[in-house]
């Protein structure tokens, strides 16, 4: 048992220091809310527009203090240095897809983090398609810039089985993915392939 835990911690600090960090702390109180809500200028936002906020925020602006995490149904808000935390409710029926494709450097994420992920294409033109896998039915086809943080976010039907296809210049990546209460929120295994 005492072997575990230091490992267990030696993994947690891993994963921040990969740039996404996961925490299964259970959320504080309304108080606790408030004041980190009000702190990092986010009061009176649902979640939704908190996600939404955050991640297309400017690199530069971010204050490394804070830590958002987005997992299914819950957005997960704690400051560096304190044990509070906090959990912001998500839509029900939406699931955040978090996409970082890329051409030579990634990282392994899970819960994708608002606030210290980092993807390798920045301001980059990509097309994307998602379509639910059985029915056919497409559920995303656009060309988007990705964020300053290299990602690209979509709000998706919660409890589908899809296939997202995402072209950059010559290049090309497929993945199947699920937005399931158990699935990750950050998808960074997207291996762009020139087609020509």
């Amino acid at each position: 048992m005492t072997v575990t835990r230091p490992l267990t911690l030696l993994a947690a600090a891993l994963l921040v220091l990969a740039g996404c960090a996961s925490s299964p702390e259970p959320p504080e109180s309304s108080a606790a809310e408030s004041s980190i809500l009000a702190t990092y200028d986010l009061a009176g936002l649902d979640g939704r527009a908190i996600v939404n906020r955050l991640d297309r925020m400017p690199v530069a602006d971010r204050r490394t203090t804070l830590r958002a995490s987005v997992r299914p149904g819950q957005l997960l808000l704690s400051e560096v240095g304190s044990d509070h935390q906090t959990a912001v409710d998500l839509p029900d029926d939406l699931f955040y897809l978090a996409v970082a494709p890329y051409l030579e450097n990634t990282h392994d994420c899970y819960f994708h983090s608002l606030t210290t992920c980092r993807g390798e294409l920045a301001g980059k033109d990509v097309h994307v398609t998602i379509t639910e896998r059985g029915t056919g039915n497409v559920l995303v086809d656009t060309t988007t810039t990705t964020f300053d943080n290299g990602f690209v976010g979509f709000w998706l039907p919660s409890g589908i089985d899809a296939t997202i296809t995402v072209a950059y210049a010559d290049y090309l990546a497929s993945s199947d993915i699920s937005t399931g209460p158990d699935d990750p929120t950050c998808l960074t295994t997207l291996r762009l392939v020139r087609t020509t």
